[in-house]
């Protein structure tokens, strides 16, 4: 779920910081599981550690002159790993919808690079109208990341009292606030069970609309925690009451989950043969919807047992699995634990059309 290093505290507190608002496939493949990111000790709690950098960027299988997607730039941990392997006529094109992360670009001045600002669902219409219709190799780095939920401005925490916004694109769309001031009390329920896997759903909805009814509209991180703290009446020991909430919020007002549906088939389209995707997940929502669209797309025979139909016309994979499930190692997650929910899979595109 969250991307970079030093993890939230997780006591159930309220005390806040007060701030003002601003298999293995083809011929050749490497054993990636065995490949572990070297991570440095930290000496700044508020550095950004990619995860999973050297993992990811080794699963890409880099062709000097290939052309990549980096489908989330954050802070370019990975882009410029890639870019470190391309050679003089390779391409790197980066997405990301973080203005942030937008400016943060601007430090790489390489003629190979590019980025728009776009979420990843529209890389295919965009990658299309510069002339990009496949590439070698595409990599989601998916969820938050550590300076979106460091920077309390940006309400995507529940260790400060700051305003409840929780955009990954602050230019465009409606704030977690503006979706609690018009929501119903069962549409809120739904989303917090859905995209948060709270137990306690019912009842934290009820809370939430009861205090706006009577007046008090929630505004603020700090608002939000301590009406959801007084909803829960069990929770995961160490763990912020909060802490399902405030993912469901995020993932919802973002639309993270449609969003990386639409961007698995844009993937697949894009792809050359051989081709390769891959895919950093931070919960089991994300990586649900990554798996079981690899699943498909590797057994597409789904027509009924015994179907009198010849083995050579049957529906060919599009995707081939390439080695394991990669995690963090235990040396990245003690330096990082914010690393330590990651899973990365990986699958390279087929000869079929």
């Amino acid at each position: 779920m969250i991307k970079g290093v030093n993890s939230a505290p997780t006591k159930a507190s309220l005390s806040l910081k007060k701030v003002s608002p601003k298999k293995a496939s083809a011929k050749g493949a490497l054993n990636l599981e065995k490949q572990q990111t070297e991570v440095p000790e930290l000496t700044n709690p508020n550095s950004h550690i990619t995860v999973l950098l050297n993992e990811a960027v080794l699963a890409l299988s880099i062709k000097a002159d290939g052309v990549y997607v980096d489908g989330t730039f954050g802070r370019g941990g990975h882009s410029k790993k890639i870019l470190d392997q391309l050679g003089t006529k390779g391409r790197l094109i980066a997405f990301d919808r973080d203005l942030k992360a937008i400016e943060s670009s601007k430090e790489i001045t390489d003629p190979r690079f590019s980025i728009v600002h776009s979420h990843f669902a529209g890389m295919q219409a965009k990658l299309n109208a510069m002339g990009v219709l496949k590439v070698d190799g595409i990599l989601l780095d998916l969820g938050i990341s550590s300076p979106q939920i460091d920077d309390a401005s940006r309400g995507f925490s529940f260790r400060y009292d700051a305003p409840l916004d929780m955009r990954m694109d602050q230019s465009s769309g409606k704030t977690a606030a503006d979706f609690l001031a018009e929501t119903t009390e069962q549409h809120l329920g739904e989303v917090v069970k859905n995209y948060g896997e709270e137990r306690f759903a019912k009842q934290i909805a009820r809370a939430i609309i009861t205090e706006r009814n009577d007046g008090r509209a929630i505004t603020t991180t700090g608002q939000l925690a301590k009406v959801v703290a007084g909803a829960v009446t069990r929770f995961e020991p160490g763990q912020n009451p909060a802490t399902r909430t405030f993912q469901a919020l995020r993932i919802f007002v973002n639309q993270e989950l449609e969003e990386l549906s639409l961007a698995m088939q844009q993937c697949l389209a894009l792809l050359a043969p051989h081709g390769r995707l891959v895919v950093i997940s931070f919960h089991s929502l994300e990586d649900r919807i990554v798996k079981q669209f690899i699943r498909d797309q590797v057994n597409r025979d789904d027509l009924p047992a015994n179907f009198p139909v010849r083995a050579a016309d049957l529906p060919q994979p599009k995707l081939q699995v390439v080695g394991k499930t990669i995690k963090p190692s235990a040396k990245e997650v003690k330096a990082n634990p914010r690393s330590r929910s990651a899973v990365l899979r990986v699958a390279e595109r087929t000869n079929v059309a």
